[in-house]
């Protein structure tokens, strides 16, 4: 007599479980970073990992957050000329400044990083510090995100919150106190051009009493950020 044949049912079982987890993992992984943009769409973040390292380092925590409204459009636009001159006209990614930034480091000049303001906000407020390519991965996944689900006012007052501008110093309300003893409202286009112009190394450059190098740097940012105002390049922002 022939034996019947076993029934498959019993094995197929645990491997549809562990396809079914690994979809529930994947579909989890997904939701994290999706969650997060909309909830910082509307809510300030409370923290950055940036600045939970620094201050576990010793170097303190001051972090006042200011809605767009309360912070000098002079420094919006010393910003934008600063660090993204093409901010309201591209999606996420000025290609053109990363292939310039790429060709200049296999030619081993020295430029600034090819990193977009959304780019910056993303790694700022997502991310962790560092130049690995898992975290520029992540980065780019970050900036789409923002792109697709902020506006470009939120991108640049969530930006302007969270940037370092000294050791502990955090946001454009903080920097002006710590600088200048004075709310970010009032700030002067001068005063906003010598924050903008030390932005790339804030723990290194005196904003208040700046040597030969930040002040030549915070001239050629005022001087832009005239041509952002006159042609409008910082019209997403301050309208």
């Amino acid at each position: 007599m022939a034996r019947p044949s076993p029934d498959p049912a019993p094995a197929a079982r645990p491997r549809k479980r562990r396809g079914r987890l690994f979809l529930l993992v994947l579909l989890i992984l997904a939701a994290v970073p999706i969650v997060g943009v909309l909830v910082h769409a509307v809510v300030p973040p409370p923290m950055t990992i940036l600045m939970a390292q620094q201050a576990i380092k010793g170097q303190g925590l001051d972090y006042r957050w200011r809605n767009l409204d309360a912070i000098s459009p002079s420094l919006v636009r010393a910003v934008i000329a600063s660090e993204d001159s093409t901010f309201c006209s591209h999606g996420g990614f000025d290609f053109k400044a990363i292939e310039q930034a790429l060709e200049a480091n296999k030619q081993g000049g020295r430029v600034r990083g090819g990193s977009t303001i959304s780019q910056q906000t993303a790694k700022n407020v997502f991310l962790w510090p560092g130049r690995d390519w898992v975290r520029k991965g992540f980065e780019a996944g970050y900036t789409v995100l923002i792109e697709a689900v902020w506006t470009k006012r939120r991108i640049v007052e969530v930006y302007l919150n969270v940037a370092e501008w000294a050791p502990g110093v955090y946001g454009a309300e903080a920097a002006s106190r710590h600088w200048f003893d004075k709310s970010a409202a009032d700030l002067t286009p001068r005063e906003a051009a010598r924050l903008a112009a030390i932005l790339p190394s804030p723990r290194r450059y005196n904003a208040s009493s700046p040597g030969p190098y930040v002040r030549r740097r915070a001239g050629r940012v005022q001087a832009a950020a005239r041509v952002v105002a006159n042609e409008g390049l910082a019209r997403c922002v301050t309208g």
